[in-house]
């Protein structure tokens, strides 16, 4: 192996071009592959900004021609050369016009084979790939999202700045508040049988921050949160967290506006309009069946519930005497892109969001099929056709359940199957859309009690200040989400800054006095002292990355990711520790752990 000391890189391998002809230039990577072709040489140099080709002939030095020929995928070296223009060019890679004649080459380190090849679309399992997530980050598009991630967090603190935000970090070590996801607990060997929380996100901090005195925080924030996964979620995320006092709902969401309008610009060099459509809860979800709707496409709901309360065919009449609704989506124009075998397979994609069934009518060329026309009357029939805007080519799909939650989530999420089936998304169509005036509470089936819909924290509209104790299903929030192309990117909310409504908040979710008092009694307390009005808001900086990158997950823009069952594969983690560790946070491990552990 030779030494690299005394090497010094003058220039990264993609930044070179026809215009660098005739210059030396020095250069460190990894060979992409080799190609010896007896007296000719040719290796495809890489490093994070691209490839370049090194050339080697009979006129090398024969111990850097022997070392050029015994050079394999993934050795890492250094070499020192003359660009030259190539006789054989290509518009494949954007040095394809160039070449490094070189004249000194130094071998680093060597490689094994690794288990996947180091190449852009790997068809390698994801499982493999985040074994070896050190040679995955190795491929140019992994490259290219890491450094996407990069750009967008730079704008994110060069802009703020110039608002007038301080960036300000807050413990990562915190108390247990549990009060919707799960925390992750740490023991306190100091403090035995005691334990910190990591934080699931940095809310009370932030707004003890703005009755501190700091009118305008933000913070890239660690955050963490102890539930199932999914492709948009992961244990440990980052958000970029801000809050401001003195500020509305119209002051932050402009702010955030801006923020989004210069790294669209800066990254993607995209225009996107300002302001952003904004939409109540309410209306969003009576329209598009999501409180995240994508509007890059229409297939809107339509409620049918009056047009069949009083009809012979029970499927119907039966949700709506039950409280619930009948609606329906008209993926207009589209209706002989779906036989009747794709049908079939849509009943059983609502099935999966708990509607029982799916009912359709079928328009093409003039000839009608429905799978519950028999059922009602053509006055019935021909009545839901006009509220649909029906006509020729178009497919009517139709959910009713005795929850309202049920159609809406049903028919939200069959318009989008629709349109991804129908190949009508434009990744770079940017739609974004401010949901505001959530409700303040939702029913957990679960918990059977009302929990905050964002957080206990959330200030409630002004006229609705009366319904938090005596009507929680109308109570309204001050509470704002960003959403692009049917993702939330972001959430926010204007906050309670008395300890009067604080508290009253807090016994609308069921805590006693006593739990107001372990729980939050310091954010209460200081709420005494005088505190702002205040509001802010957290964008998912891994989501924001995902879309802005193209990915299909944020794994794809998270350096060391977890996977499904919240395990890191490649640190093969977590894993048991040794009884003294255990004994020093005055922990036993369970006999139930002990068994699963095959001890």
């Amino acid at each position: 192996m030779d030494t690299f000391q005394g090497f010094h890189r003058s220039h990264y391998c993609g930044q070179l071009r026809l215009s660098d002809a005739g210059k030396t230039v020095s250069l460190c990577g990894w060979v992409q592959r080799q190609r010896d072709l007896g007296g000719l040489i040719f290796v495809d140099l890489r490093d994070r900004t691209g490839l370049i080709q090194l050339s080697f002939d009979d006129s090398t030095g024969r111990d850097i021609f022997d070392k050029a020929s015994s050079l394999r995928a993934e050795y890492v070296v250094a070499a020192t050369g003359l660009v030259r223009e190539r006789e054989s060019k290509t518009d494949k890679i954007p040095t394809g016009d160039i070449e490094v004649y070189v004249t000194q080459l130094r071998l680093l380190a060597k490689a094994d084979t690794p288990p996947f090849e180091i190449v852009e679309h790997s068809k390698a399992n994801d499982m493999l790939r985040l074994k070896y997530r050190y040679l995955d980050l190795r491929r140019p598009e992994m490259q290219q999202a890491i450094a996407t991630r990069h750009k967008i967090t730079k704008i994110a603190r060069d802009y703020f700045d110039e608002q007038g935000f301080l960036e300000i970090e807050t413990p990562i070590l915190t108390k247990s508040t549990p009060e919707g996801a799960r925390d992750y607990l740490v023991p306190s060997r100091v403090h035995p049988g005691k334990f910190y929380a990591l934080p699931q996100a940095p809310q009370q901090y932030k707004q003890l921050l703005m009755l501190s005195g700091f009118d305008r925080y933000f913070q890239i924030a660690r955050c963490f949160r102890d539930e199932d996964l999914r492709a948009d979620r992961q244990p440990e995320f980052t958000q970029i967290d801000l809050e401001m006092s003195f500020a509305d709902e119209e002051d932050i969401m402009s702010i955030q506006e801006g923020f989004l309008k210069r790294v669209f610009k800066q990254v993607l060099d995209v225009d996107i309009q300002t302001p952003f459509q904004r939409l109540p809860w309410q209306e969003a979800m009576d329209r598009f069946g999501s409180d995240k709707p994508d509007l890059r496409f229409g297939f809107e709901l339509t409620d049918i519930s009056d047009l069949v309360k009083e009809c012979g065919f029970g499927v119907f009449s039966g949700p709506v005497a039950a409280g619930g609704s009948v609606r329906l989506i008209n993926v207009n124009g589209h209706a002989a892109d779906f036989p009747r075998k794709k049908i079939d397979k849509l009943v059983e994609f609502v099935k999966t969001y708990q509607a029982k069934g799916l009912a359709w009518t079928r328009m093409v060329d003039g000839q009608i099929t429905s799978s519950y026309a028999k059922f009602l009357t053509e006055e019935e029939n021909k009545a839901i056709l006009d509220r649909a805007g029906a006509k020729d080519g178009d497919l009517i799909l139709i959910v009713g359940d005795e929850k309202n939650e049920v159609v809406w989530a049903a028919l939200g999420a069959l318009r989008c199957e629709v349109a991804r089936q129908l190949d009508i998304l434009d990744p770079r169509d940017f739609r974004f859309l401010w949901v505001t005036q959530f409700p303040m509470f939702e029913w957990s089936e679960e918990e059977g009690r009302y929990q905050a819909m964002h957080h206990p924290f959330t200030a409630p509209m002004a006229e609705d200040e009366d319904k938090i104790l005596s009507d929680k299903a109308h109570c309204r929030a001050r509470a704002y989400d960003i959403v692009l192309n049917g993702t939330e990117l972001g959430g926010g909310s204007i906050r309670i800054n008395t300890p009067e409504l604080q508290e009253k908040a807090f016994l609308a979710l069921g805590l006693s006095e006593e739990d107001i008092q372990e729980r939050f009694g310091h954010l209460v307390g200081a709420f005494k002292f005088g505190a702002p009005p205040h509001g802010g808001l957290a964008y998912g900086l891994d989501r924001l990355c995902m879309l802005m990158a193209g990915a299909s997950s944020i794994r794809d823009v998270i350096a060391f990711p977890k996977v499904q069952n919240a395990s890191d594969l490649m640190m093969a983690c977590p894993d048991f520790v040794d009884g003294k560790q255990l004994d020093d946070l005055s922990i036993a491990v369970t006999r139930r752990e002990q068994e699963e552990a095959g001890e």
